[in-house]
Order: C-alpha cells, then structure tokens, then sequence
C-alpha cells in the first residue's frame, strides 16, 4: 500500500509542476492524472484486503 501512496504523491507533484511549466507548448507525454487516480485505486483496495482479511 505504501508504493500505491508514494507513486500517488509522485504523480501528483509532477501533474502539479506540469500545470505550472514556464513554456505551455513543450507538452509531455505521461498521463500524470490517470497515473494518480489508478495508484489511489491501487492502494484503497489494497487497505480493503487489509482490513478485511
């Protein structure tokens, strides 16, 4: 779970420097927002099995 979080975090802080780039025509290529949201998911369901078994 602790993975899920810090790839999480780290997708989160690059989407956030993405948004605040000096030159908004050099574009990057990784989804940092669907990288956040699936390691969310990741780590929620991950807690789930945790608690529950």
């Amino acid at each position: 779970m602790g993975a899920f979080v810090a790839v999480a975090a780290g997708s989160g802080f690059a989407d956030w420097r993405r948004m605040r780039r000096s030159d908004p025509d050099r574009v990057g290529w990784m989804p940092w927002t669907l990288v956040q949201v699936m390691a969310l998911l990741g780590a929620v369901l991950t807690a789930a099995l945790a608690i529950r078994g």
